[in-house]
């Protein structure tokens, strides 16, 4: 059957939908010795696809891979960087960052740190990052001042970003120092740099910005320790099946002996 290249691309573990539609963009991608143009369909069973020169085929997929990462500040949340600036692919040892498709599901600013998921699976990232799959996210942000309950009940209503309403949020004050207070806020959505242009907005702007959760899976699980700045650990089974429940996909097994890193 029929299925667009930049998607077959993803279902193999090539590259996530958005990095092949890029890839066949620039050149890289030939179908049948010709160069593909976005959109185009092929057959996976009959036509022969390559990428960079390199042929690509189902059974040469590598094995799944789900990480949770814990992003520095200073990172930023890409595969590579035009300005040369280090990545969350250099956090990761060769035998990973070379594999096939590892990329980051989603993003943090380069100045945030915290909890950021990373994988291979091209499909889940695709489904994950639609608008439709509400995964909530909680995160500690440090703002300048006092915020009122007044201006966060307002923050928790939702605020107008460039013509549109932020949905529903959960905000609660944690605690409040001299000049600072830090707020727990949980979203549903991940419209670009959202938690600082609210609170910019709101005239409390944010001084730090730490996520400390995605869904269940947390940098510092119940019974477990945290997982340090810079490191990163692979999902296990019940974080996996989390994800897959999201978008409907099946359940992949996580080696036992894979457990957590120190970069």
């Amino acid at each position: 059957m029929e299925e667009r290249v930049q998607k077959i691309l993803s279902q193999w573990g090539i590259a996530s939908r958005r990095q092949a539609e890029k890839m066949i963009e620039a050149g890289q991608v030939r179908l049948n010795g010709t160069v593909v143009h976005l959109g185009q369909k092929a057959n996976p069973e009959t036509d022969v696809l390559e990428v960079n020169g390199k042929l690509v085929q189902p059974n040469n997929r590598p094995q799944s891979i789900y990480l949770l990462l814990n992003k520095p500040a200073g990172v930023v949340s890409t595969c590579r960087d035009a300005h040369n600036r280090p990545t969350i692919l250099d956090l990761l040892p060769k035998a990973l960052s070379q594999e096939q498709g590892i990329h980051p599901v989603g993003r943090l600013d380069a100045q945030s740190t915290g909890a950021l998921l990373l994988t291979n699976d091209g499909t889940l990232t695709f489904l994950l990052t639609h608008p439709r799959h509400h995964v909530p996210k909680t995160y500690y942000v440090w703002v300048q001042g006092h915020p009122p309950e007044s201006v966060l009940q307002v923050w928790r209503q939702g605020v107008d970003l460039l013509g549109k309403k932020t949905l529903p949020a959960q905000v609660r004050v944690l605690q409040r120092g001299v000049e600072d207070t830090l707020l727990e806020i949980v979203l549903t959505e991940g419209r670009n740099r959202q938690i600082r242009r609210v609170a910019e907005l709101l005239s409390y702007p944010v001084i730090h910005l730490h996520r400390t959760a995605i869904g269940p899976i947390q940098l510092e699980p119940q019974g477990g320790p945290v997982l340090p700045s810079g490191h990163y650990r692979y999902l296990n089974d019940f974080e996996i099946r989390f994800l897959n429940s999201r978008v409907h996909l099946t359940s992949v097994k996580v080696p036992a002996d894979m457990k957590e890193y120190r970069i």
